[in-house]
């Protein structure tokens, strides 16, 4: 694992949101805004970009938690900017703090866990998963 980064430090990542990030379930289209579950999957994401500089080769990341508290509405179309802090690095796990906004209005704060593992190891536990 590289240690490039400073706790603080700081990844942007902004998204427009599409249709097919609506809260729709089984049942149909609950609201046509981005959903809770779409906009955890891009807090992870933005909060990734610092594993993506950390990992070396033979590695990856993992995602350990996702807390997110969704305070207000983002429209589709609308593009919605995340801001990763680096919290805290403990051995192999990178903890972000994140805030996502449409103009200065927030949608959304949280926290998200990844570990970083060696590639060997990761794929050496979903195989014990299978058997």
């Amino acid at each position: 694992m590289i240690s490039k980064f400073k706790i603080g430090d700081k990844k942007i990542f902004s998204h427009v949101v599409v249709n097919a990030d609506a809260a729709t379930f089984s049942s149909g289209n609950v609201h046509p805004v981005y959903s809770t579950f779409a906009l955890a999957r891009d807090a992870e994401w933005c909060c990734r970009l610092f594993v993506l500089d950390m990992k070396e080769l033979d590695e990856e990341g993992i995602g350990t938690f996702i807390s997110v508290q969704h305070q207000s509405p983002a429209l589709i179309g609308q593009e919605v900017r995340f801001e990763a802090t680096l919290k805290a690095i403990d051995k192999n796990n990178v903890v972000c703090n994140f805030i996502a906004k449409v103009g200065e209005r927030i949608i959304a704060t949280g926290e998200q866990g990844q570990k970083i593992l060696k590639k060997k190891r990761i794929e050496k536990l979903f195989a014990e998963l299978k058997s």
